[in-house]
């Protein structure tokens, strides 16, 4: 269920997608900016411990747009959580051209690293200067990471981490009904659970007051999500006890 490594999506199958693509009928961008975001994606890697999921997000959108145009590939599993997240990302540019993905990339590689200088990079990374689409592209990124602070109930429970779900709980801080809000589809710790086929962190959300009864924005059910039935039956027989 979990989607591939974003080194992998930015490298593709290995066929390399032109900037100047007949298929998407983009217009080639300048040289001199093509090879700026070649050395911003360079420079990217050493940037990812202090870049945020969503400007992670951001930066991956553009650069599939600069190497492939514009998206148009079918969207991702319900239970391919991540892979939906870059799908949207790149999806919501649209028509956006290449080279103005290009200068957003670039501007936000700035932003990330305001003591970046490119003309440095260029000279420390003569020997090892590769063809546009190389080895470069190929390492840009790896897997992203969220960091421990930034996690929530929905990435606990996401991870099968029912330590750290039990603690959530019992800050009481946390609203166990909540719908997630950056996935934007209105799905509850509880459908997370479910389509994860995570049984114990199921029950242990039931029995914290999780509401099997809530339905996402697609109008699904928390046992709509999943194929166990094992959790089908704990929710249907928690549902059942309340009525």
């Amino acid at each position: 269920m979990a989607s591939p490594p974003l080194a992998a999506a930015a490298a593709g199958s290995g066929v390399e997608a032109s900037s100047g693509s007949e298929e998407t009928g983009t217009v080639p961008p300048d040289r001199d900016l093509a090879a700026l975001f070649e050395q911003a994606a360079e420079r990217l890697p050493a940037l990812l411990p202090t870049a945020s999921k969503e400007q992670l997000l951001y930066l991956y959108a553009r650069f599939k747009q600069v190497k492939f145009g514009t998206c148009n590939t079918p969207k991702p599993s319900f239970f391919d959580f991540e892979g939906k997240q870059k799908w949207e990302a790149w999806k919501a540019l649209g028509d956006t051209s290449p080279h103005q993905a290009m200068q957003e990339y670039v501007a936000t590689v700035k932003k990330l690293d305001p003591s970046w200088n490119p003309q440095m990079t260029e000279k420390r990374g003569k020997e090892s200067k590769t063809a546009f689409g190389g080895p470069v592209v190929s390492s840009l990124y790896q897997e992203e990471t969220i960091r421990e602070e930034d996690k929530n109930i929905f990435d606990y429970c996401r991870e099968n981490n029912i330590d750290y779900v039990t603690k959530a709980i019992q800050s009481k801080k946390v609203d166990v009904n909540a719908a997630d809000e950056e996935d934007g589809e209105g799905q509850t710790a509880l459908h997370y659970a479910a389509a994860c086929e995570f049984l114990d962190i199921v029950e242990l959300l039931l029995k914290s007051g999780a509401n099997p009864t809530l339905r996402d924005q697609e109008g699904c059910l928390p046992e709509e999500v999943t194929d166990c039935k094992a959790i089908t039956s704990a929710l249907q027989q928690h549902t059942a006890g309340k009525t």
